[in-house]
């Protein structure tokens, strides 16, 4: 039975411990690619020391990740490396319902819990929603949004499903595709509303950390494809390259 951890906040120094941590694992051979690239963006959107504890958990040498100060919760439950914390993320009561801004702009970032209904209208300014870091009440929520000679924008995480059914006259409502896929975990946006002269538009950015996970696996691909050994005999661990004789 796996030890319960609380739902403590951890640091960006905790993270990069165990992205640490996971990179000599590969160089060791510990894990193969696939296996440290799951790992390792599991590592940068983790939150908790609970989420972060099973990543290195099975390898050996690995400090034990644990907060500064127990403190226990009887409900947390570990994630899996790799999986989202979605299911911490759904419910209770929204902290902001409405937004208008009336030639000037508004904003709705970092962490805030969107209601099962908000209300966002923009006329001759603008307006940005961003859920990346938000918690949802609910599984599906509506984000009614009108544009009059003005543009809302929605940016959620990767594996939110979106639904676009606004409306626009000489203006339009729009969805950036991406390769993203949809996790059956995550919560699903509905966008509704009404766009004239104006425009509405959602689109998907990684969670906070991605830039430094695409940095990350970009550095282990390289050292993957050049071959661990030749790479670490070559240049070591601080990059310097080997003298020849």
């Amino acid at each position: 039975m796996s030890e319960e951890l609380p739902e403590l906040r951890a640091s960006d120094a905790d993270r990069e411990l165990v992205v640490e941590r996971l990179r000599d694992a590969l160089a060791e051979g510990r894990l193969d690619m696939g296996e440290f690239e799951e790992r390792l963006e599991a590592a940068y959107t983790s939150r908790t020391y609970g989420e972060l504890a099973p990543l290195t958990r099975d390898l050996p040498g690995a400090p034990p990740v644990a907060p500064p100060a127990p403190v226990g919760s009887a409900e947390h439950r570990a994630v899996e490396p790799g999986a989202a914390s979605w299911p911490g993320r759904i419910g209770g009561q929204g902290t902001s319902s409405t937004a208008v801004a009336v030639m000037s702009g508004f904003e709705r970032k970092g962490r805030w819990t969107v209601p099962q209904r908000f209300n966002a209208v923009a006329v001759m300014g603008g307006g940005e929603i961003d859920l990346r870091e938000a918690d949802f009440a609910a599984r599906e929520v509506v984000v009614n949004c009108v544009a009059v000679m003005g543009g809302i924008e929605i940016t959620v995480p990767p594996g939110v499903e979106v639904d676009m059914r606004g409306l626009g006259v000489m203006g339009g409502f729009g969805v950036r595709r991406t390769d993203h896929p949809v996790d059956p975990r995550a919560p699903r946006l509905v966008v509704t509303g009404f766009a004239f002269w104006g425009g509405v538009e959602v689109r998907t950015r990684p969670l906070k950390g991605q830039s430094k996970l695409s940095k990350a696996l970009r550095k282990a691909r390289g050292l993957e494809e050049g071959g661990r050994d030749e790479d670490l005999e070559a240049g070591g661990r601080d990059g310097a390259p080997r003298k020849e004789l």
